[in-house]
This record gives C-alpha cells, sequence and structure tokens, in this order.
C-alpha cells in the first residue's frame, strides 16, 4: 500500500506496542511526542494489557462477539487476539487504517474491518455487522470504545453512549476509557493532541457513562484494572471502566 504522507495515532500506537505495521512518518510522530512527554511504550503497552483483560472477562460472562470502535491496527493483543473464540468486526474511520487492518485480517473468518463512525452506528455496514457481530441488538454483545473519549466533547460522548446502550441487547458489555490529566504537566504534549483532545478526571467520567452500569471494579487507572499480579508502574494517563446493560 502507498506510503501515508500524514502520521496516524493507530500506527503510532503500533510503533509503541513493537509491531510492524507502520511507516516513517508514524515514528517521526512518535518520537516528537516522546521528546515533548517522555517514554510512551509503557503506558500504551498497559493500555493495551487492559483492553486484553477487559475483552476476556466480557468474553467469561458469556458473550461472544464483539463490535470495536476507534480500532486502529488489529494486531498486538488486539480484540480478536485476546477472545480468539468469538467474532469481531472492526470499525474505524481512517481509510487508510481500515485498508491497513483489512489486510492483516484477509485470512480470517471471524474478524472483519469496515468503516464505522462510533458517533454515529448508522455508518456501519450492515452486511458487515450482521456477519460478524449476529444477533445485533437481540443478543448481547461487547462493545470496545477504547482511545475514543478523549477525543469528544461531554455533550456528544454522553448521547453516543446513550445510543449505543439503547442499541444493544440486555446483558451486553462496553469497554471505554479516558484520558486523565497527566498531560496537564506537559503543554508540549497536550498542544500536539490538539484542540479536541479532552483531558477528564475519573470523577468527572463516571456520569457521562449515563445508564450504563459500572462493574463494580468502577473506574481506575487502566493498570490497576483486575491486574495478573501486581499492576505495572506506569503513570496514570488513562483510566478505565467496563460497564454493562443489565438483563432484564
Amino acid at each position: 500500500m502507498a506510503e501515508p504522507d500524514q502520521p496516524s495515532t493507530a500506527r503510532m500506537i503500533d510503533f509503541w506496542l513493537g509491531g510492524e505495521h507502520h511507516f516513517p512518518v508514524d515514528v517521526a510522530a512518535a518520537r516528537a511526542f516522546e521528546e515533548a512527554y517522555g517514554p510512551c511504550a509503557v503506558i500504551f503497552r498497559s493500555l493495551r494489557e487492559f483492553l486484553g483483560r477487559a475483552v476476556r472477562s466480557i468474553a467469561d460472562a458469556g458473550v461472544d462477539s464483539f463490535l470495536v470502535f476507534g480500532a486502529g491496527v488489529p494486531t498486538r493483543g488486539n480484540v480478536h487476539e485476546a477472545a480468539p473464540e468469538a467474532t469481531v468486526l472492526y470499525t474505524d474511520v481512517d481509510p487508510v487504517t481500515i485498508r491497513l487492518g483489512q489486510r492483516i485480517l484477509a485470512g480470517s473468518d471471524r474478524a472483519g474491518y469496515g468503516f464505522g463512525d462510533a458517533t454515529d452506528i448508522g455508518t456501519i455496514d450492515p452486511a458487515q455487522l450482521h456477519r460478524f457481530v449476529p444477533g445485533w441488538g437481540r443478543r448481547p454483545v461487547g462493545v470496545v470504545f477504547l482511545g475514543l473519549a478523549a477525543f469528544l466533547d461531554d455533550e456528544t460522548l454522553s448521547r453516543t453512549l446513550d445510543e449505543l446502550y439503547e442499541a444493544v441487547a440486555p446483558g451486553s458489555f462496553l469497554a471505554v476509557d479516558c484520558a486523565g490529566e497527566e498531560l496537564a504537566a506537559y503543554p508540549r504534549a497536550l498542544a500536539l493532541m490538539g484542540p479536541a483532545f479532552r483531558m477528564r478526571p475519573p470523577a468527572a467520567f463516571g456520569p457521562l457513562l449515563g445508564r450504563w452500569e459500572p462493574t463494580a471494579d468502577g473506574v481506575g487507572p487502566v493498570a490497576r484494572w483486575r491486574p495478573d499480579g501486581e499492576p505495572a508502574a506506569v503513570p496514570d494517563a488513562f483510566y478505565g471502566v467496563v460497564a454493562t446493560k443489565p438483563s432484564a
């Protein structure tokens, strides 16, 4: 595929995770951010480990299909690797990332990749939704909504999560995170995130979940959400939660 001339957060994260699906423009952007903030690999590995633990907890509850928004590059412990028996539909809005994801998953019959705007469920291809998330709206599903809340204002985030709540069947789960206030002390790094980037203390994030009911773990630093052993010693840059739409 042609090399892009603009960096992508998804491919920057792939670089930080030690993946192979990024370009020099992504590496340059990642290095620039590190110069303004510091090492990022440990933070994004911690976030990816949270994704894995959250997805496995949802699968252990009996959910066998997942819809992923803002999916990025579907490698390095992403949803279909964390829950190999489940079917997964990855979605994103970046055409380069979508093509890359489709190429990576070309040989899979359990995971697909297509366009999907997290703030408008109707943008998802119904055929893909039917194939990879069978029983959408009738059977419990897992919705993965990571890396997106930081780029949505409170009103849009609340509306989007409420629309997802309405769309899914009872017994469904939501995995979602928010950016804490870590970058407030690093103005150069904060500026690189752009004007849409929003930091939120965890106490402000919980109310935005609306009718979604957090598990007993609540909202907390991703490294300390059901850790496998001793939690990783990383800055509290991201807070995460798994929430559910209770069964009737």
